[in-house]
C-alpha cells in the first residue's frame, strides 16, 4: 500500500472522549534522541495552569502533591529519570515561513509533584516533526529534504528540523549513540542560541570562575550550564554513570558547585524572579552541570552530564551544544582540556565538535566567529532519530470533578478546530 493511500491519524483523531464513564486524552507516547516521553496537542488542555498541572501528573504518574520517596510512577507514563520525564505541549501556527510548531516542555520528576516549565529539551524536540506529520498538521514532500521550525516557549529558541523521505514514504533512518537500531532521522539547527536563559554567552561576564573550590566556566548557549574540570574532583570524566552517582562525596561536591554556580549565574523561575537557593537545590533542569576530560576515542572532549539532579546515560542534545560552544571559547574549563578543535575565524565558519559520552559520540556543528576573544553563536546543530513508540488515548481515572468540567467543556468545544 503506497503511504498516500495509508489511513492516517488527524485532528479528528485528536479529540477527548468518555469511555465507560473515564475522561480519555488522546496522546502520543514518542522517543526523540536519547528521551523518551509524550507529545500532546494543546488545544485539548485546560487553560488553568492548575488543572494543566493536575492533568500532566495524572500522565505521568507522579504524586499529585508533595513528594513520594520511591515512586516507581506504576499508574502513568512516566518511568523514573528525567529524560523518561517530558512532556512536550505542541500547536502548529501558520507564519509568513510557513507553517511552525509551537512547544512547550513540561518537565517533571518521579518522586514530587513539581513541574519544570524553564528550560526546552534538545534531544524530546526531534520527536515534534514526527508528530506534526503522524497527525496530519504539516504535510512532509517525498524524495526531498523539508524543513519546519520549532519555536519554544519555555526559552524562545527556534529550531530548524530538516528530515527526508524515500519514495515509498519512508523517512530516511540514521543511527545515533545512546540508541540501537536506525530510526528516522531528524537535524537540528538552533537558531541564535545564546543568552536565551540569561541574555549572555557568559551569564557571570566571566570565562572562568572560582566555584565552592572548583574551577568552571558558566555558559548560556541553548541551556545555562556550568562546566567544571574533571580532574578538579579527582575524575577523568570517563567514569561509567552509575559509578558518579554512587560517589556520594563527589556527588555532594558536584551539588555544592552547581547550587552556588547557579546564584552566580542570576537564573530566573519561570515567573521571572530571580531563584533562590531552595529554587536551585529542587530544580530538576537548571542549570545543568558536567565534568569534562581529555579524550581518549577520537572526539575533541570527553563528558559526564548531570541534568543536574540524576546522571544523564549519554548527553542531552542542548547541553552538547552549549558544551560545544564553550570548547570555541579559549579560557573555559572545555577550551582547556578540550584536544583537536579548530580555531574558530573572524568571519561565521561551520566547526564541528565530537564529545565523548557514556553512549558514544555526539558530533555537533557550531556556526561562530571569534574577534578578540569575543565569541558569536550563529547557530548550532545536532543529528537526532525519533520514534512513536504508541498514539492512542490515556483515561484519567483519577481527574478532580474541576478537571473533569474543563475537559468536557474542551470535547464541546474544542480550540483549534
Amino acid at each position: 500500500m503506497h503511504e498516500s493511500e495509508m489511513p492516517r491519524v488527524d485532528r479528528d483523531g485528536l479529540r477527548i472522549r468518555l469511555q465507560s464513564g473515564v475522561m480519555e486524552l488522546p496522546v502520543h507516547y514518542m522517543r526523540g534522541g536519547t528521551s523518551t516521553g509524550v507529545v500532546i496537542w494543546e488545544p485539548l488542555l485546560p487553560s488553568d495552569d492548575f488543572l494543566r498541572a493536575e492533568l500532566l501528573r495524572h500522565l505521568m504518574g507522579v504524586p499529585l502533591s508533595g513528594h513520594q520517596q520511591s515512586n516507581r510512577q506504576i499508574t502513568g507514563l512516566g518511568r523514573g529519570p528525567a529524560t523518561s520525564n517530558k512532556v512536550f505541549l505542541a500547536r502548529v501556527v501558520d507564519t509568513p515561513r510557513g507553517r511552525q510548531i509551537v512547544s512547550t516542555l513540561a518537565q517533571l520528576a518521579s518522586d514530587h509533584s513539581d513541574i519544570d516549565w524553564s528550560v526546552n529539551c534538545g534531544n524530546m524536540s526531534s520527536a515534534l516533526p514526527l508528530w506534526a506529520i503522524d497527525t496530519g498538521m504539516i504535510e512532509a514532500p517525498f524524495t526531498e529534504a523539508f524543513e519546519v521550525e520549532i519555536k519554544n516557549t519555555n526559552t524562545g529558541v527556534v529550531t530548524i528540523a530538516r528530515m527526508s523521505r524515500h519514495e515509498d514514504g519512508r523517512f530516511v533512518s540514521v543511527e545515533i549513540p545512546g540508541v540501537k537500531g536506525a530510526y528516522p532521522s531528524v537535524d537540528l539547527f538552533l537558531q541564535s542560541p545564546v543568552g536565551n536563559k540569561t541574555g549572555a554567552l557568559l551569564p557571570t561576564g566571566m570565562v572562568m570562575d572560582t566555584v565552592a573550590g572548583h574551577d568552571v566556566s558558566c555558559v548560556d548557549v541553548a541551556v545555562p550550564m556550568v562546566i567544571a574540570d574533571a580532574a578538579s574532583f579527582g575524575k577523568t570524566g570517563h567514569e561509567p554513570i552509575q559509578e558518579l552517582e554512587a560517589d556520594t562525596v563527589f556527588m555532594a561536591q558536584l551539588r555544592q558547585v552547581w547550587i552556588e554556580a547557579g546564584l552566580k549565574m542570576q537564573l530566573r523561575r519561570r515567573d521571572g524572579e530571580l531563584m533562590d537557593r531552595a529554587d536551585l537545590e529542587r530544580s530538576e533542569t537548571i542549570p545543568k552541570v558536567c565534568i569534562v576530560g581529555a579524550p581518549r576515542h577520537g572526539g575533541n572532549i570527553a563528558v559526564r552530564y548531570f541534568t543536574p539532579q540524576t546522571g544523564h546515560a549519554s548527553l542531552a542534545v542542548s547541553g552538547g551544544c552549549c558544551l560545544a560552544a564553550a570548547c570555541l571559547l579559549p579560557g573555559t574549563t572545555a577550551h582547556r582540556v578540550a584536544k583537536g578543535i579548530v580555531k574558530p575565524s573572524t568571519s561565521f565558519s561551520d566547526i564541528e565538535v565530537s564529545i565523548e559520552n557514556p553512549a558514544g559520540k555526539l558530533d555537533t556543528t557550531v556556526s561562530a566567529k571569534l574577534i578578540d576573544s569575543q565569541l558569536e553563536v550563529q547557530a548550532a546543530a545536532y543529528r537526532r532519530s525519533t520514534q512513536i513508540l504508541m498514539r492512542g488515548y490515556v483515561p484519567l481515572y483519577r481527574a478532580s470533578a474541576e478537571l473533569i468540567d474543563s475537559m468536557g467543556a474542551l470535547a464541546m468545544h474544542p480550540a483549534g478546530y
